[in-house]
C-alpha cells in the first residue's frame, strides 16, 4: 500500500484518557508536565478531562464520558486528523468490559500512526522528546487511494 506524509504540527493536540483506577496517576502526570502541556491543546474523555481541568486549571476540551461514547468520539477525532498524541493510562487489571475500548483506541491510533503512551514511563518518553517542540513527519497508508484503486471489489 502506498503511503502519504501527514505531518504533526509543532502545536499538538494531545488526548488524555484514563480508566477510573488510573485517573489520579494521569492528573499527577499532567501536573508534573504542566510547562510542556500548556504549550499544546488538550482534549479528554468526559470525567478524565473535567478532573484534569479542575486539578490543573489547564483548559481541556471535554468529550463525552467513556461509557457514553467518549472513546468512540475520540477514535473519530483520531481518524479525522484532530489528535496528534494519545496518552491513555489504562488499567490492565480492569475487568473485561473495558477491554474492547482499550483495543479499539489502540488499534485506531496504530492505523493512523500517532504516538501512544499507556503509562507514565511511556508518556514521559513522548513528552520529553525533542519532537514535542517542532513539527515532524509521519507516514500513513493512503487508504483513500487504496480503496479508489479497488473500487469494484467493494461493491455492495
Amino acid at each position: 500500500m502506498e503511503t502519504i506524509d501527514k505531518p504533526i504540527a509543532a502545536k499538538k493536540r494531545i488526548a488524555l484518557v484514563a480508566h477510573d483506577n488510573r485517573k489520579a496517576s494521569l492528573i499527577q502526570w499532567c501536573e508534573q508536565h504542566r510547562a510542556v502541556l500548556e504549550q499544546h491543546e488538550l482534549l479528554g474523555t468526559g470525567t478524565t478531562g473535567s478532573r484534569i481541568e479542575a486539578a490543573t486549571g489547564m483548559p481541556v476540551e471535554q468529550l463525552f464520558s467513556g461509557p457514553m461514547g467518549g472513546d468512540q468520539q475520540l477514535g473519530a477525532k483520531i481518524c479525522q486528523g484532530e489528535v496528534d498524541i494519545l496518552i491513555f493510562f489504562w488499567d490492565p487489571f480492569e475487568p473485561m468490559p473495558h477491554d474492547p475500548d482499550v483495543k479499539a483506541l489502540l488499534r485506531i491510533a496504530a492505523v493512523w500512526n500517532i504516538p501512544v503512551a499507556c503509562n507514565a514511563s511511556s508518556a514521559d518518553m513522548i513528552i520529553q522528546s525533542a519532537l514535542m517542540e517542532r513539527s515532524f513527519s509521519r507516514e500513513i497508508p493512503d487508504y483513500q487511494g487504496y480503496l479508489a484503486a479497488r473500487k469494484g471489489e467493494f461493491a455492495v
